[in-house]
């Protein structure tokens, strides 16, 4: 401001992370994101509509009434120098043109499975692989059943080594948060080795 005795110190400003959270349509990212969010979510969630029949599956997914048409956001303060910023991508096939832009910037992902509809995850580890965007697997236990172990869902995907798959509940704070943790952990060592 013209006249003002403050000076701003871009020093003190923290860095900021952001993270997408990705998967098919639903598996719990709109979930995810509200639930570790320290700030009331954005969320672009409408009604599921007649229009959609024949367009979006809902096999296996009947209970779902409404879908993310843009995006959710979220925050998490890590500390007073680290900021989380959580993009959780629309899940629909007709809306992924959408994920190129949500990935800019993006330092890692979160890909979340539901067991019950493994395929629909495919896309998003396909996405990530590709461009070279670090990400953990967050299997999502609806009703907190965890029905296979990693290792099984890991071959079931197809997934590198590298890559950590991860059993959480998109419900519970502290299941999405070691999530998070985990993907922080893998990008620090990651910068470490460059």
């Amino acid at each position: 401001m013209a006249g003002s005795d403050v000076a701003t110190d871009a020093s003190s400003a923290p860095d900021t992370v952001k993270i997408l959270i990705a998967g098919g349509f639903g598996v719990g990212k709109t979930t995810m994101v509200g639930s570790v969010s320290e700030i009331a979510p954005l969320r672009t969630e409408e009604p599921l509509t007649m229009a959609g029949l024949g367009i979006d599956d809902l096999d296996g997914i009947e209970e779902k009434r409404a879908t993310t048409v843009a995006l959710d956001f979220g925050r998490i303060t890590i500390s007073r120098d680290l900021v989380l910023y959580l993009f959780g991508t629309p899940g629909q096939q007709r809306f992924w043109f959408m994920w190129n832009d949500l990935a800019l910037g993006a330092l890692g992902a979160v890909v979340l499975v539901d067991v019950r509809r493994p395929e629909s995850s495919f896309a998003a580890i396909d996405f990530f692989e590709r461009r070279g965007i670090p990400f953990v697997v967050g299997v999502n236990g609806f009703h907190g059943e965890h029905p296979y172990p990693p290792e099984d869902i890991r071959d079931a995907l197809a997934v590198p080594e590298h890559v950590q798959v991860l059993l959480c509940d998109a419900r519970e704070r502290e299941s999405c948060r070691d999530v998070l943790i985990a993907l922080l952990d893998q990008l620090i060592a990651t910068a470490v080795q460059a």
